[in-house]
Formats: structure tokens, C-alpha cells, sequence
């Protein structure tokens, strides 16, 4: 996971070992961010996301609840 914490992850929500998540990130309730993710700066991942391992997000992406990303 990042070093510097530049980025909002609510506590329910699960961040796996080898992300990368940019600066004003918004990772809310019961989400799962899987290995090795880049998530680019200002990305808002609403409740209940899946994110792929490997998934590259752009920077300002948005994705409303429920949402599965592979």
C-alpha cells in the first residue's frame, strides 16, 4: 500500500499488498481493492466495489455503488 496515506479508505473497506492509490482517493464502505491496483489521483470507488487484482484506474475516474472492475 501506498507509504504516504494521501487518500480516504472507509475501515470496512479491504486494500491488498502492492496497490498503489493517488491522492484524494475516496474508497467507501465494504469495498475490496485486490493486489496490485493503481488508483489514480481524485478516484471515488463507492460501497461494495470490486477491484480486480492489476486494474489500472485513470486519474478523476467515479464508479457508483455495487460496481465489479476487472
Amino acid at each position: 500500500m501506498s507509504e504516504a496515506k494521501d487518500y480516504y479508505a472507509h475501515p470496512s473497506a479491504i486494500i491488498d499488498e502492492g496497490c498503489v492509490i493517488g491522492r484524494g482517493v475516496k474508497i467507501w464502505h465494504f469495498s475490496h481493492v485486490m493486489s496490485n491496483c493503481v488508483i489514480g489521483d481524485g478516484c471515488n470507488l463507492g460501497q461494495n466495489e470490486v477491484v480486480s487484482p492489476d486494474v489500472k484506474l485513470c486519474r478523476n475516474v467515479k464508479f457508483q455503488n455495487n460496481v465489479s472492475i476487472y
